[in-house]
């Protein structure tokens, strides 16, 4: 709007931190030491950010992530002082730089303590929405959390989680944000298949923004290593800061504010399922307590469908894929609920085992839920369960597309769906088409929408149902060959695909013609069926 523009900062000079971040009320330690390694009691460790030096500039940046978070005109981004704020090189006024310590669960293994070993907090914004924002630095330097030593992130690596999170934002995840991205001259090594190659890569900052950064392993750490007071505090503070409907005088409070978090994420491992993200490495530490997207590293959206999809090919037992996601984020809400055990008396422990008892049919009511909408459908009935796998399991049988299929079921009308002049445009259901049992399924599907739509109103059913498949299955998604693709190009200083790509995602429900030319809706390309996305990226 008109008079919004107006407030929108065009020198960084203006801008600033708040000069009191609510962080510094929890245990900060201020030695400054390289490495830390099994220390107690400290949330953060202050640290300064080690800056890009060689030729750093400007890749991208998220428009909507600046105007509507940071306050930010896109103007100042034009300017050097933008590019130098990004590389960790010029820190606006009130900074408080701390690297975040924490442990985790990865693989199913308690691995310790971990942290931000290449991350910086710098401080956080409240904006004129008077919302608190954590503005993150990642890739910017040595913490004292570091586990390999260079603290920096590869281009490759920020353009994937770039265009992700703000991909992930537009579709409706809920998710942390990028703002900016910017690359240097300067150079790191990388094996990026661990199969002792190294490679010379370009180094990148990326500039992180959520409200808060906190994740299952910030309790774990503190519960694990028995600091029990300092944990209370954490959760104390979690409680007053994200959630105010609890009230700190309520005995209850940990138990309330895990059951919260618990369903925030199975919550959204259900909206995962529904667009097929496979996060690719849901390690404790990875796992938002705001129930939020995070630390995109080896993630995939999966083209021909299969529940047994892979993002990350470290992962050699598939502990990650698809359709295993819900089963590993309810063992990872078991893990926290571990966490939260030393504050609760022994009535609320029973408590936490009910409640632990009844997520698992949660999350599939959840999921089913997603599913019937991206079906059309309202309410759920006797049979839908079976509805929603038989076509899952023709769609993996047959190799038809995840995106497109829901997104072509949406746009013919069921009668149109056994027609070969209609299904001619439409590749993937066409592809769905060739299974024996489509008509059967498709029998079946009619019958279902008839039992939801009065007799007098099918007209107006119809209408309803294409409008709820279409505003919840979409077009685009930011499919591994189209970042291959945007990738190549930026490790060459050719940025346009990938500003592309930004610029598509902003509106992944609604038909582009540029994009359409690009073919970002038709059937990826053969190749993009090989491409191995590792834990290095």
């Amino acid at each position: 709007m008109e008079g919004e523009s107006t407030k929108l900062i065009k020198n960084l000079t203006e801008w600033r931190f708040s000069q009191y971040p609510k962080y510094i009320l929890l245990p900060i330690d201020e030695t400054h030491e390289d490495v830390k390694t099994n220390i107690k009691n400290i949330i953060y460790s202050e640290v300064t950010p080690r800056h890009l030096e060689g030729n750093v500039r400007l890749v991208c940046a998220s428009e909507d992530a600046l105007n509507n978070i940071l306050d930010m005109d896109m103007e100042l981004t034009t300017r050097e002082e933008f590019a130098e704020f990004i590389s960790g090189a010029k820190l606006p006024y009130g900074a408080l730089p701390v690297a975040h310590r924490y442990g985790g669960h990865q693989y199913g293994l308690w691995l310790g303590q971990l942290g931000d070993g290449r991350a910086h907090i710098l401080g956080e914004y409240v904006n004129r929405h008077n919302e608190r924002w954590q503005v993150q630095l990642k890739g910017s330097g040595l913490t004292p959390y570091s586990r390999v030593y260079d603290g920096r992130v590869v281009l490759r690596s920020a353009v994937r989680e770039m265009v992700a999170s703000e991909a992930c934002y537009f579709l409706g995840i809920p998710t942390t944000r990028t703002g900016a991205l910017v690359v240097s001259d300067d150079t790191v090594m990388r094996d990026v298949y661990y199969t002792g190659d190294l490679r010379r890569e370009k180094a990148a900052v990326l500039l992180r923004l959520a409200p808060s950064w906190f994740r299952f392993g910030s309790l774990e750490i503190l519960s694990e290593n028995g600091e029990v007071p300092v944990l209370k505090q954490l959760v104390d503070f979690i409680i007053k800061e994200y959630f105010p409907e609890i009230q700190l005088s309520d005995e209850n409070r940990f138990i309330r504010v895990f059951s919260e978090i618990a369903h925030r994420s199975l919550d959204l491992v259900a909206k995962w399922q529904g667009l097929g993200f496979t996060h690719g490495l849901l390690n404790t530490d990875n796992m938002s307590l705001l129930g939020l997207t995070m630390d995109y590293g080896p993630f995939g959206f999966v083209d021909s469908y299969d529940g047994g999809f892979i993002a990350n090919s470290s992962d050699g037992e598939g502990r990650y894929a698809l359709s295993k996601q819900p089963d590993v984020v309810v063992w990872n809400v078991g893990q926290l609920a571990d966490a939260v055990k030393p504050l609760l008396s022994p009535s609320q422990q029973i408590h936490l085992s009910h409640i632990l008892k009844t997520l698992d049919t949660y999350v599939k009511n959840k999921i089913l839920e997603t599913f019937l909408m991206k079906i059309g459908l309202r309410e759920e009935k006797w049979g839908d369960d079976q509805l929603v796998e038989k076509l899952l399991d023709m769609m993996q049988q047959t190799g038809a597309d995840f995106t497109a299929t829901f997104r072509q079921l949406a746009e013919l009308e069921p009668n149109e769906m056994v027609n070969d002049i209609k299904l001619k445009d439409k590749w993937s259901l066409k592809r769905l088409s060739m299974h024996v049992s489509w008509g059967c399924w498709l029998d079946q599907y009619r019958e279902r929408l008839d039992k939801e739509a009065d007799a007098s109103s099918l007209g107006v059913f119809e209408d309803e149902r294409r409008r709820r498949m279409l505003s919840v299955n979409p077009i685009y998604v930011p499919r591994n060959w189209m970042l291959h693709e945007a990738i190549l190009d930026a490790e060459c200083d050719d940025f346009v695909k990938l500003n592309f790509l930004l610029e598509v995602m902003k509106r992944p429900f609604d038909n582009q013609p540029e994009a359409e030319a690009k073919g970002f809706s038709a059937q990826p390309p053969h190749w993009a069926y090989a491409l191995k996305i590792s834990c290095s990226t």
